[in-house]
């Protein structure tokens, strides 16, 4: 248990810290401290927190900076977040306020809005799937026996896949084909649709072409880029400004962490509705151990929720940081929220 001067003088080093990354001396505190209290009372402090493993002296200096263990301390007890500015705050508002086709779209740009705001590496999750329903589904003639699949669900989502169609494939046949898709399909849950196609689908598409798995396999691929949880990476050179790694291989392993999906749900995780930080070995990619990771989910209503993400160094200005993920994942939602109203009301 901290004593109240040992709270502040603790709190004080690590605000110095991360705002100017100098290791701080008993001097530079004096008067910092809200109290009047002398540098030789500060510097026996000081050693004991060092002792209790929440600061360490650096070979250069006689200053103190924070430990992992102080970060935490400082992060779990002291810990106030700061408000956002109000520049910050239109900047937000002001790049959400374009025309989105997709929520894609909305969702990558929130990831290099997010990182140019911090000038860290963010990551964002669009909100998850698992409720949505199969809207539609069709063909779309290219030409030279092309043909362009597009699947869209309730949720706004669109993809699509080209495919080469083969000569004996009769054009009629194929027009029936996608009836009894959308006759059968349309209006279930993503889940349901992965169920009948692997029980009665096939047989039914099977009365109009011999081969239904060739097709079917083309709609199955669409329908998973849907039902897929797509993560986007904004900054990624910023890596290079903080990162303590300074050979190639670190970094290069750094970047192919970024762009392995399955990696990037297991680092990001799934934190509740409280923005959560994770420094150094508690982040649980072992690439990341000299890192700090602020998540965060954001609430889309019944569409689901996301994830918002920053990445940096542990010495980052904590209060500032979590200040403005906070205020980001609302006006992210309140966007996405908006883009929901859209196309109901369309």
């Amino acid at each position: 248990m901290l004593t109240d001067r040992e709270l502040l003088i603790l709190k004080a080093i690590v605000q110095i810290y991360t705002s100017d990354g100098q290791p701080v001396g008993s001097k530079a505190l004096v008067s910092q401290l809200p109290i009047h209290v002398s540098s030789a009372t500060i510097r026996n402090e000081m050693a004991t927190l060092e002792e209790m493993g929440l600061l360490k002296k650096t070979h250069s200096s006689s200053g103190r900076i924070p430990s992992i263990q102080g970060y935490r301390y400082y992060v779990d007890h002291l810990l106030k977040p700061d408000k956002v500015q109000s520049s910050d705050l239109r900047q937000i508002r002001s790049s959400f306020n374009h025309q989105f086709q997709e929520i894609d779209d909305i969702v990558a740009e929130s990831a290099d809005m997010l990182s140019k705001l911090t000038s860290y590496t963010a990551f964002t999750v669009k909100p998850e799937l698992k409720d949505a329903k199969l809207e539609g589904f069709r063909l779309v003639p290219l030409g030279n026996h092309r043909v362009m699949a597009i699947l869209v669900t309730d949720n706004g989502d669109v993809q699509n896949k080209t495919f080469k169609v083969p000569t004996n494939v009769d054009p009629e046949a194929l027009e029936s084909v996608i009836r009894v898709i959308n006759d059968e399909l349309v209006g279930l849950k993503l889940s349901e649709v992965f169920q009948r196609l692997a029980t009665d689908i096939p047989i039914q598409i099977g009365k109009y072409i011999e081969t239904p798995e060739g097709f079917l396999d083309i709609f199955e691929d669409v329908l998973k880029k849907s039902a897929t949880e797509r993560f986007f990476v904004g900054g990624r050179l910023n890596l290079l400004d903080f990162s303590k790694q300074h050979d190639l291989g670190s970094i290069r392993s750094l970047y192919s962490l970024m762009n392995r999906s399955t990696d990037l749900a297991n680092v990001l995780g799934s934190p509740d509705q409280n923005i959560q930080v994770q420094i150094g070995n508690e982040i649980t990619n072992n690439l990341l151990k000299n890192y700090s990771l602020i998540t965060a989910t954001y609430d889309v209503d019944q569409h689901g929720k996301g994830v918002i993400a920053i990445l940096g160094p542990t010495s980052m200005p904590y209060s500032k940081m979590i200040g403005l993920v906070g205020a980001f994942r609302t006006e992210l939602a309140r966007r996405l929220i908006d883009y929901y109203h859209d196309i109901d009301d369309s």
